[in-house]
């Protein structure tokens, strides 16, 4: 898909359509950038915030969406530089998280976060800047170099060589295989079917994006000792177990945050497993709130 122009954004909120004719509304974010997403369902606002190399039409949010929209009011959006939504000259991780202001703003109150991979980490980032955000959900944040030591600040600025030289594959197979652990079998898999391996190579310009918010792989303990919201941090049961213990990890700093295992599922979550889990932490945290 094309990423949205400036002059298409002009004024706050309008209406576009993609290609198979589904209206997509588009907000514009603090600096200008134009941020694809749409709405559905009914009930408090829950914003999903995907994970690398994924975007409303491509990876999980439009399994979970249909799913969560049952109970809730529920946006999906193409991150920066993904899908239909446009990009900046340059990149900081605060400007992600000014798109999730700007789409809270278009929620008209206070929303929860429910974050996949390093869309988790997105998701508890900010939480931790003070937006107006009830809860925050992470599934299996990848801090995969929690001890410092798996040279994830080197990861970055070899993805940035990579796409520099316009090896836009090999940053994809080095983000795959060497940064997150995918088995190579695996991505050898999804090389052999180039309609998949063609969209992923599409958003590899956005890699060192999820680089950057996974803060060189290593959990920023004392930014998200801050958050001050309800939070539920999860993994899988059969997930790698760098996973396993990143999770742990993050809900033993942030304040007051639960943890969950879901049985038999890998970073790859089932949305039919997911679900539930989510909708029962929301029930059971705004039960509380009232009582």
């Amino acid at each position: 898909m094309q990423a949205i122009s400036q002059n298409d954004a002009r004024r706050s909120l309008e209406d576009v359509r993609t290609e198979a004719d589904t209206v997509v509304s588009v907000v514009r974010s603090t600096d200008g950038t134009p941020i694809a997403y749409e709405r559905r369902g009914s009930g408090a606002p829950l914003i999903l915030v995907d994970g690398a190399l994924c975007s409303r039409a491509f990876g999980p949010s439009s399994k979970l969406a249909p799913l969560l929209a049952q109970h809730f009011t529920v946006f999906t959006y193409d991150r920066r530089g993904r899908g239909q939504s446009g990009d900046a000259g340059q990149y900081a991780p605060s400007r992600e998280v000014d798109d999730i202001a700007a789409l809270i703003d278009e929620a008209g109150e206070a929303a929860s976060l429910l974050g996949l991979s390093s869309g988790g980490a997105l998701a508890l980032e900010a939480a931790a800047s003070g937006l107006r955000i009830d809860r925050v959900i992470a599934y299996e944040p990848p801090y995969v170099d929690v001890n410092g030591q798996g040279g994830g600040a080197a990861h970055e600025q070899h993805l940035k060589r990579l796409l520099a030289s316009g090896r836009r594959g090999d940053a994809v197979k080095y983000f795959m295989k060497d940064m997150v652990g995918v088995p190579a079998a695996m991505v050898v898999m999804m090389k052999m079917m180039p309609w998949i391996w063609r969209k992923l190579e599409a958003v590899a310009h956005t890699l060192p994006y999820d680089a950057a918010v996974m803060t060189e792989f290593r959990i920023p303990e004392a930014r998200f000792a801050t958050i001050n919201r309800p939070a539920l941090v999860m993994n899988g049961s059969k997930t790698d177990a760098r996973l396993r213990h990143a999770a742990r990890t993050v809900a033993n700093i942030v304040p007051n945050a639960q943890y969950g295992e879901l049985p038999r599922q890998t970073h790859n979550v089932k949305p039919e497993i997911l679900v539930p889990a989510v909708v029962e932490f929301m029930a059971s945290t705004a039960a509380a709130a009232r009582s």
